[in-house]
């Protein structure tokens, strides 16, 4: 059991997005190797890329949790013993499971590795989590479907050993702690191994079977509704209800997301967190921060109501006001910085800067010019260099963003 007053706990997709977690203030990250996550669509970690993953983040104080949590089949579990023991050589710090047979097997075949049980489990209730601690786990992060109030029960009803894990921000799963089968239904791309195609997300209408090709609406407004579409997780101005409440992890999702996602939504949880435990109101720029990411709109989940996340059911796209348009290669000198292009920008333009040392701040590029030394009035082209002038220093790795326009800009999944 960690000696930490609380975790921030981020996704790593590869290990770009790892180094932006703990660059931007994650305790830990959780990550999965090539077989047995829940997320086939990232990159992902080869076994060497894990063991060097465990090194940095040991050097850093910081740790790494595998996740191991689909449902094998049988004749896959042949593939568990040796992934297994891989896993407690690299030296990673736990091993997320939801699957008894797993379990089982881990505490055979990873005996020094700690043990998390997932949230596919649905941990609803405080005996379900003392079974699994008397079975060895140290960790239960719990179904998502669960409020506060019966999350402080589980705390008050179990041994204060087993640390409470939960998710406070990311894309909510229309089912229950993700045991869905419709994309297995629609696409054959089963969601209980790491392969849903979000058929959530889709736009529905309805059509009798008499009448082919004749849709009907499911609501007034003749536009079809995206029905099944939650919104998205956002508790960033709840954290001192959450640690009050006993959990101990505070987990962000989105292990397919980019690495600038992970970096700005880790910087703004980290800066809530320690406003949090230093008895400090939550910082102004924090839920400004969470709005310049791509996002669905933002709800509490099942916390403070039992009823549930709510849906989306007028749009099943992104909100995206901001974009990246350019990454921080270093400092030429004392005012002039280099740029790799993202998006296009143009001189004069206010930028706001994400870095992990200071609050977003904003600068105008001066004096532009590109690779070769000519002055130019934008950015145009992809990853092309640029050189400006600036009124304030900028770390090497931060992002330039840029707002899209005033009104919010809707994409479809």
């Amino acid at each position: 059991m960690s000696t930490n007053v609380a975790e921030l706990l981020s996704p790593a997709g590869d290990f770009e997005r790892l180094r932006a977690a703990f660059r931007y203030g994650a305790d830990a990250v959780y990550l999965a190797g090539h077989v047995f996550g829940m997320r086939s669509a990232s990159p992902n970690f080869s076994f060497e890329e894990m063991c060097e993953a465990s090194r940095l983040a040991h050097e850093l104080g910081k740790k790494v949790y595998v996740t191991c949590n689909t449902l094998p089949r049988g004749d896959e579990l042949s593939q568990l013993p040796g992934y297994l023991e891989s896993c407690e050589a690299a030296g990673v710090d736990a091993l997320i499971i939801s699957d008894m047979g797993v379990l089982r097997m881990a505490k055979k075949y990873a005996p020094k590795t700690e043990i998390h049980i997932s949230t596919q489990t649905g941990v609803v209730n405080a005996e379900a989590a003392c079974m699994f601690h008397e079975l060895g786990a140290s960790r239960v992060v719990l179904a998502r479907e669960m409020t506060l109030d019966e999350i402080r029960e589980i705390r008050a009803n179990t041994p204060k050993e087993l640390e409470i894990e939960a998710f406070v921000h990311g894309a909510m799963c229309v089912s229950f702690s993700g045991r869905c089968l419709l994309s297995n239904y629609f696409t054959g791309r089963d969601g209980n191994r790491g392969e849903c195609a979000q058929p959530c997300r889709w736009k529905y209408s309805l059509m009798e079977e008499t009448r082919p090709g004749r849709y009907m609406p499911i609501e007034e407004t003749g536009e079809g509704t995206f029905i099944l579409n939650s919104r998205d997780l956002c508790m960033a101005e709840h954290i001192p209800e959450l640690l009050e409440a006993g959990i101990y992890s505070l987990k962000i999702e989105g292990r397919a997301k980019a690495d600038y996602y992970v970096a700005s939504v880790t910087k703004a949880y980290r800066g809530a967190l320690d406003a949090a435990l230093e008895g400090r109101p939550l910082p102004e720029w924090v839920m400004p921060e969470l709005d310049k990411i791509s996002h669905r709109s933002y709800g509490t989940g099942f916390y403070f109501d039992r009823g549930g996340p709510g849906q989306d059911s007028e749009r099943g796209g992104y909100v995206r006001d901001w974009e990246v348009a350019a990454v921080c290669m270093g400092m030429v000198d004392d005012t002039h910085v280099r740029l790799s292009q993202r998006n296009r920008f143009f001189s004069g333009e206010p930028l706001d800067v994400l870095c992990p040392q200071e609050e977003p701040f904003v600068v105008v590029l001066e004096d532009m010019k590109n690779s070769e030394g000519e002055a130019i009035e934008a950015a145009p082209h992809a990853t092309m260099e640029v050189i400006a002038k600036v009124s304030h220093p900028i770390p090497a790795g931060a992002y330039l963003r840029r707002r899209r326009g005033e009104k919010n800009v809707l994409e479809t999944v």
